[in-house]
């Protein structure tokens, strides 16, 4: 009897020390909504899932692309998802003056080179000025090229007429096939079409007051994940910052997002250095709030400004450790 004792006492600790093991081993889980899948700002937690930064931080990713930020920020206010990545930040401002349970968990894009809008080579339309009486595309409401094509029309006097055409690909069809007179895309995609000539840049991001060096996407949460899953997203911080720095330091990163998005190393590498500087991706500032907070007001945004104690509310960015 004593023995059988010994042997069941020693597999019930054998078990319960495989059981501690496996916990300490089992990867958190995190749905993530994306906008615009393919740009090299939104695809850091796909590098840093293909390097094998989010396991080493015990985290799993289910990443579902939207066609832009408006799209993102919904999926976050319904809890239909635990992260958005890429909302923009006016939607942000928008969503939390009216109430909305949104809190801004990092920076994901500062200035808006990367940001472009075109025409077919034989338009026109040679810059913003003439864009009066066009249709110019945004993604989806809320979103960061909302955002720009509202900043057009406001600090040039533009009478035209946005149009949300969704993601790049869908916006490009609309433009070659007349449907639309200005598109938007954002690199690496529509290079090809304007290395060939078939289409040219009319403006970008930064030819607007408004966005030019200040912070345009953001990484987003709702307040219930953020209060029920809190260690959870400062690892997952944790490891989106190991990633951005990792994006900017091997050629191991620039191979994973050309095989992610199928497209050459060369071009690969050409859209993080000709568009993206390391800073655009810093998530721990947002910068430019006192313009920006004035012109969610002018732009219709939000009713009245964001006062100091709301915007440390709204805006909680895990810190560096």
């Amino acid at each position: 009897m004593t023995t059988f004792k010994t042997v069941m006492s020693t597999l019930a600790a054998l078990g319960f020390a495989l059981s501690i093991a496996q916990d300490a081993t089992a990867q958190d889980k995190l749905k993530l909504a994306i906008g615009q899948r393919g740009n090299w700002d939104t695809s850091v937690s796909e590098i840093g899932t293909r390097l094998g930064i989010f396991k080493k931080h015990n985290l799993e990713l289910e990443m579902l692309y939207t066609q832009g930020g408006g799209e993102t920020q919904q999926a976050v206010l319904s809890n239909s998802v635990d992260i958005g990545v890429a909302g923009g930040i006016m939607g942000a401002l928008s969503a939390y003056s009216k109430g909305a349970p949104i809190r801004i968990i990092g920076a994901e894009t500062t200035g808006a080179k990367d940001l472009y809008w075109y025409v077919k080579s034989d338009s026109p339309v040679k810059a913003l000025k003439d864009l009066q009486n066009h249709t110019v595309s945004f993604s989806t409401n809320g979103s960061s090229t909302h955002g720009v094509v509202n900043a057009f029309i406001k600090e040039n006097s533009l009478k035209i007429r946005p149009t949300a055409t969704g993601g790049p690909a869908p916006t490009l069809t609309q433009v070659m096939s007349g449907q639309i007179d200005v598109g938007w895309a954002a690199p690496p995609f529509g290079l090809p079409q304007l290395d060939k000539g078939e289409i040219r840049v009319v403006a970008t991001g930064n030819d607007t007051q408004t966005f030019k060096g200040q912070t345009v996407r953001l990484l987003i949460t709702n307040t219930s994940v953020l209060q029920n899953k809190k260690a959870v997203i400062d690892r997952y911080m944790a490891a989106y910052r190991e990633t951005v720095d990792a994006m900017y330091a091997s050629d191991a990163a620039i191979k994973a997002y050309a095989d992610f998005v199928g497209i050459p190393e060369a071009i690969a590498k050409r859209t993080r250095d000709d568009f993206f500087p390391k800073e655009a991706l810093d998530p721990d500032k947002i910068v430019g709030l006192d313009a920006i907070v004035p012109d969610a007001v002018a732009l219709k945004y939000t009713a009245q400004p964001l006062t100091k104690d709301q915007l440390a509310e709204l805006i909680q960015i895990p810190p560096r450790k």
